[in-house]
């Protein structure tokens, strides 16, 4: 599963001119579902996204969650998450979960963050939807299941979208500027 996580003010989601779900302060997750995902993801992203400390205390410090604030949370289907624009210039989408399943398990989402004891709006799974967003911060964050980031370390696929030889390299030249940067640092104390 991959979310685009949004701190917000205030959010709401309308389909054909009507509104069908709105929020105060909270976050709002547009939530895509790939073909890997299981019953597991909903949970533990669930589980993440309501305990993310994202939201500031009175030092001005991200050190609250959406708990701690009583927020609400917006979710929308988004299955252009998994849009792979690598090759040509139109999006591939064949990595989104196939619908009957990513609906059932969108759902599922929406009762477990219910279930942790946030009230939740939503989207309407496959309608054509307007979104209005009042980002707060702005604080925008990707995550994403660690289901789908083993299955990228097995494929070659970096958290970078490198493949193994250009991980390599990269590590190498990053441990080089590491070293470097401790030999300054000893030079001027």
């Amino acid at each position: 599963m991959k979310a685009v996580v949004q701190r917000v003010l205030s959010s709401s989601v309308s389909v054909k001119g009507e509104e069908v779900g709105s929020i105060g302060k909270g976050l709002t997750v547009l939530l895509g579902v790939g073909h890997e995902d299981e019953l597991t993801d909903v949970e533990w992203m669930a589980q993440k996204l309501v305990n993310l400390r994202i939201f500031e205390d009175e030092n001005a410090k991200m050190n609250r969650s959406l708990l701690d604030e009583k927020g609400s949370m917006l979710i929308i289907s988004q299955f252009t998450l998994f849009g792979d624009c690598e090759k040509g210039r139109r999006p591939s989408f064949t990595g989104a979960g196939e619908p009957t399943k990513a609906k059932a398990l969108y759902e599922a989402f929406i009762e477990a963050v219910r279930k942790l004891g946030v009230p939740t709006a939503n989207g309407i799974f496959q309608a054509d939807m307007q979104v209005s967003i009042l980002n707060d911060g702005p604080v925008t964050l990707i995550v994403e299941t660690p289901a789908r980031q083993k299955k990228l370390a097995k494929e070659g696929i970096s958290h970078l979208n490198l493949s193994p030889k250009e991980q390599q390299k990269f590590d190498e030249e990053a441990e080089l500027v590491r070293r470097n940067l401790k030999l300054r640092k000893q030079q001027r104390g």
